[in-house]
């Protein structure tokens, strides 16, 4: 694991902003996050070595938490299971399985799944297995569930591939994105739930069957005025994700191994991690602070 800082200041410095303020540098990556391979097995990579999270069948119905220490995945037979500490947990029985669009998303503090619940229904539930479900609200936008690190916002494509929505959790209601018309995946979204990391389809006739990419061409789109851009990082992109700072962390093809180019909230370079070469040819889930 190699670890370049391009600009910023080492873990934990501080920043002279003005006579008499400061401002806190964020702290550096250390390069730890969680992989999903080809055979659908959660992998946390960090300090060098490997841990598995879970093993979850044959559907790629999966997402990892936050903290990168639980796994949360929906069988074939419709269970919403969790693996954390060592222990399966059945959540929820009698959902929606083998539609592998219908992966369940973590709640920013890790404690929570949101989940499909039916219909147009997105459902939340503990993750320890205690209280009864919840109803956050219903949306048509229940593949690919992203949830903000606000807590306020999860955003998701529609079955048919031909929509973004945002589901308010104050509300309960959602609305269509402005400016897209087909979209494949819903990776991240800003901390404040306004942009989305999304991968639109190269080819309208082939939008796939739904499974998690193992890698995508990242768009940010603004969900309210439809404004979109690709991250400005030189090479072949992978993908892209939000740190709950607002940081936006990019991932870049390589010949041995790829890189993780963390930018500022003004899309200035301030880090460059490269990935361990096991995980080349991995999805990448969640990137760890």
């Amino acid at each position: 694991m190699r670890i370049r800082v391009v600009a910023g200041a080492a873990l934990g410095a501080v920043l002279v902003a003005a006579p008499g303020a400061t401002a806190t540098v964020p702290a550096q990556l250390s390069g730890a996050a969680v992989y999903a391979s080809a055979a659908n097995q959660l992998s946390r990579y960090a300090s060098g070595q490997w841990a598995t999270l879970a093993r979850t069948g044959t559907l790629p119905q999966f997402a990892a938490s936050p903290d990168g220490r639980k796994a949360a995945w929906v069988t074939s037979d419709g269970r919403l299971q969790v693996r954390q500490e060592g222990k399966t947990l059945t959540l929820v029985s009698g959902i929606q399985g083998g539609t592998p669009c219908l992966t369940p998303v973590w709640s920013p503090n890790s404690e929570r799944v949101a989940y499909g619940g039916g219909g147009d229904t997105v459902m939340s539930v503990r993750a320890d297995g205690t209280g009864a479900p919840h109803k956050l609200g219903t949306t048509e936008g229940i593949c690919h569930l992203a949830w903000s690190a606000n807590g306020r916002y999860l955003a998701g494509y529609t079955g048919e591939a031909d929509g973004l929505y945002r589901l308010d959790t104050t509300t309960g209601k959602a609305a269509r994105a402005k400016g897209v018309d087909l979209v494949t995946h819903v990776q991240s979204l800003s901390p404040d739930g306004r942009k989305a990391v999304v991968e639109f389809p190269r080819n309208p006739d082939a939008l796939g069957d739904g499974g998690w990419p193992t890698s995508f061409k990242p768009v940010v789109v603004d969900m309210v005025t439809g404004r979109r851009h690709t991250p400005q990082v030189k090479g072949r992109l992978l993908g892209a994700s939000y740190l709950p700072d607002g940081r936006l962390v990019v991932r870049v093809a390589g010949q041995e191994h790829n890189t993780l180019v963390v930018l500022d909230e003004a899309g200035e370079e301030v880090q460059r991690i490269a990935e361990p070469s096991k995980a080349r040819k991995q999805a990448l889930l969640q990137v760890l602070l």
